[in-house]
């Protein structure tokens, strides 16, 4: 339990730094365009919206989260858009999405252990959950940012981040019809500075496939932030080549990456 709860003082720290950012922009800089084609500042706001009440089904109320399930097998490709601009629209945008992220935050610390979380992948724990949350906080926050033409300072947040972005290795090629490798891969990542460890790493460090870079960057690369091409991230094999071409450490489909 003290993981869990230390999670979710970290999807509320990361929910925080991302309200920071708007909570005092003007009214018309919400309709600023982020590098997510077609998405505003409010557009990126009112998914994670919609996806913390989601997850709050989740964890409270199963058969809710099953309608809407329902209708996301619908409307596979054009779902999350239109959840997006519905709730873009709302002239408290803001103060919603404070509601909905905080009673998810404490919904998350009372699910039971061993209990699993349905999703639109498969079935997660509560600590599982946070981490996803806080992915998607990180990445869309960092389109808010980029609107905004703000840096962000990494944190030792990512270390979730980067550890989602390496267990999702299997699913990313299963994604684009490919049989995940059955070897396991090194994977060596510089933390961002002022945390308490200068590496993170994960897997066997005799592994003949390697991947090494900076932390900040290779969550970039599995959250389809940035392209590779500008990225420090580097891998070594032919295996860990094709994955770096294909990490996706989010649900749904596979995504077009960043140009």
């Amino acid at each position: 339990m003290a993981e869990l709860a230390s999670l979710i003082d970290d999807l509320r720290a990361e929910s925080a730094d991302l309200d920071a950012l708007v909570a005092d922009i003007p009214e018309s800089a919400w309709a600023m365009p982020t590098p997510a084609p077609g998405w505003t500042i409010a557009h990126q706001i009112g998914h994670l919206l919609w996806t913390d009440r989601v997850a709050l089904l989740a964890a409270t109320d199963e058969p809710a989260f099953d309608e809407v399930l329902a209708a996301a097998n619908r409307d596979t490709t054009g779902f999350v858009d239109a959840a997006a601009a519905e709730l873009a629209a709302s002239t408290h945008l803001l103060a919603d999405w404070r509601t909905a992220r905080a009673a998810l935050h404490d919904a998350l610390a009372t699910v039971p252990a061993g209990r699993k979380l349905p999703w639109f992948g498969p079935p997660m724990s509560s600590a599982s959950m946070a981490t996803a949350r806080l992915m998607e906080t990180w990445a869309h926050g960092l389109d808010v940012a980029d609107a905004l033409r703000v840096t962000r300072v990494p944190t030792a947040r990512l270390r979730s981040v980067a550890h989602i972005g390496v267990r999702t290795r299997d699913f990313a090629f299963t994604l684009h019809g490919l049989t995940p490798p059955e070897s396991s891969f090194h994977v060596k990542l510089t933390a961002p500075q002022g945390c308490s460890e200068s590496e993170w790493t994960w897997g066997p460090a005799d592994a003949e496939q390697r991947v090494v870079g900076s932390a900040e960057h290779f969550c970039m690369l599995v959250t389809q932030r940035r392209p590779r091409a500008v990225l420090d991230v580097t891998a070594v094999g032919a295996d860990a080549q094709r994955w770096l071409e294909i990490a996706q450490a989010f649900a749904g489909p596979p995504g077009v990456g960043r140009g």
